[in-house]
């Protein structure tokens, strides 16, 4: 959402933030900011310094069931972005820096409770914190309206789209930690034992860690510290070769579902959908905010044109078309990466040692590292791509394809970067 508003105002246009919640999250949630990522946030003005502050992510250690595996991620792309663990408040932080400087901001405490539309517009209604204080419902009228609320939408649930989907695996917990221990801090391990899991990630600050694991039926959804201690000592000991006398502190914990769910449309009339409202799918791969953030810049630059009059709002309807598609290849993918790591039995053992025997190829580990990083989407046979081949500096893309960030001189002879010069415009 915070993309997608920071992108409509370098376009000019006048939107408003609302958000229930109370003011800015401080949890890390979502830890992975892949290359196409961090591409989208430099061309809105908002990744800041976010790639000096993360830990650069260079492997990924599988430990599941028997058999091992040690991909390569730190591959990067020919203009040097790497794929990194940030948390998602410090990309939220620089997301509201920006959009405060482009004349923005957030309204707080101010929910969604009832949404209806015609040809003319949407009007949504809202309540929210008045200057006296006190609670108050009353009606926004509005041009457009985007969800961009999460998994339990209330843009999409009051619009009426369905969210179909399936539960991947039932409980899970997550804990950023403090912990002293001699684990590679330069990507994910994960252990997989039977349909036991238990993974870490390493989060800036030398001791700071993401801890992931599944845990058993009856584990509290507000769990104490000594409730996360119980389930991690068996797992550490297991696995790491520690025990919880190694954790130092234990700070955000949440407990989840794995679900896999897709909207059955990105848009219904006047209100459109964008991010985890419109796609939820395994955290394995690191995709989720990537594929959000993505989602609206497509979203922007459309949305613009129609504001401005310049192209009718069937233009809107490309960015289902484009977006909906890549959502249902990562659902696929992120799926088969937790089916292939948590499934037990003989024959998964069997199916998971051919697998990783592939994954070893340097062509296969190519080919998974473009599609990881985001850096191979294309719309390529989409509404808007046709056939002709384009020549770019030297190489042959096709419509639909990404162009890289390149380096540039002005006419003046100023060094710039193709990004910068297109920040705010298409």
């Amino acid at each position: 959402g915070l993309t997608l508003a920071c992108s409509l105002r370098n376009h000019g246009v006048e939107v408003r933030v609302a958000d229930c919640a109370a003011g800015p999250a401080t949890s890390s949630r979502a830890l992975g900011l892949q290359p196409r990522g961090a591409e989208v946030l430099d061309r809105v003005g908002a990744l800041a310094d976010l790639a000096d502050r993360a830990v650069k992510a260079l492997t990924v250690h599988i430990h599941a069931n028997g058999a091992e595996l040690t991909l390569p991620i730190g591959r990067g792309s020919p203009d040097g972005r790497q794929t990194m663990f940030i948390s998602q408040a410090d990309i939220e932080a620089e997301l509201r820096r920006r959009l405060m400087e482009l004349g923005g901001k957030i309204e707080w405490n101010t929910e969604l409770v009832g949404v209806e539309q015609d040809a003319a517009g949407v009007v949504a209604t809202i309540c929210d914190t008045g200057p006296t204080g006190v609670r108050r419902k009353h009606e926004l009228h509005c041009d457009w309206l985007i969800g961009a609320d999460g998994a339990h939408s209330a843009v999409r649930e009051l619009s009426g789209i369905g969210f179909p989907g399936t539960t991947l695996y039932d409980r899970m917990l997550l804990a950023d930690v403090r912990v002293d221990w001699a684990l590679d801090r330069e990507g994910t391990t994960i252990w997989s034992r039977g349909e036991e899991l238990f993974a870490v990630i390493p989060l800036p600050g030398s001791d700071q860690w993401r801890l992931f694991a599944s845990i058993p039926e009856g584990f509290p959804e507000h769990a104490s510290d000594q409730d996360v201690i119980a389930v991690f000592d068996p797992m550490l000991r297991r696995y790491a070769g520690t025990d919880a006398a190694a954790l130092r502190s234990i700070g955000w914990t949440s407990v989840f579902c794995m679900n896999r769910r897709l909207a059955d449309t990105y848009r219904n009339q006047r209100v459109l959908l964008g991010g985890d409202a419109a796609h939820i799918h395994s955290p394995l791969g690191g995709q989720g905010m990537n594929t959000g953030i993505a989602d609206a810049e497509n979203l922007a630059w459309k949305l613009a044109l129609v504001v401005a009059g310049a192209a009718d709002d069937g233009l809107l309807d490309s960015y289902e078309a484009e977006r909906r598609p890549l959502a249902e290849d990562v659902l696929k993918t992120t799926t088969v990466a937790a089916v292939t790591i948590l499934a037990p039995g003989v024959l998964a053992r069997l199916r998971r040692g051919v697998l990783f025997r592939l994954m070893q190829r340097p062509a296969v580990q190519r080919r998974m590292w473009y599609s990881m990083s985001q850096l191979g989407v294309s719309y390529r046979g989409g509404p808007l791509a046709r056939t002709r081949r384009l020549t770019v500096g030297g190489r042959r893309p096709r419509p639909g394809d990404r162009i890289p960030d390149v380096g540039c001189q002005s006419p003046d002879g100023r060094t710039t970067r193709l990004y910068v010069e297109l920040r705010g415009q298409w």
